[in-house]
């Protein structure tokens, strides 16, 4: 059985919404007055969301609060529970 990969949050946060909203990570950065370093850190697998980045990204974006965080929480343990799943059964 074929299984589509579990995407990670950097595809999501650049593709869904960076492209789509012709924001460059600068002026994500800028935007959202974060270090320019967090935003590259999330876009190259380097770094996480936190709840700080979330809220600002909701605000910015127009989504909750806590979409990121979630996206972030659910994209976690979906990979955990294909790591581990054996243990898990």
């Amino acid at each position: 059985m074929n299984k589509i990969p579990t995407p990670k949050i950097s595809e999501i946060l650049k593709e869904e919404f960076i492209e789509l909203l012709n924001f460059s990570a600068y002026a994500l950065a800028k935007r959202i007055k974060v270090p320019m370093s967090r935003i590259q850190g999330i876009l190259h697998d380097r770094g996480q969301i936190t709840g700080d980045t979330s809220v600002r990204l909701g605000r910015v974006f127009g989504v909750s609060d806590r979409y990121f965080l979630n996206l972030q929480n659910d994209i976690d343990i979906r990979n955990v529970e294909k790591a581990k799943g054996k243990v898990y059964a």
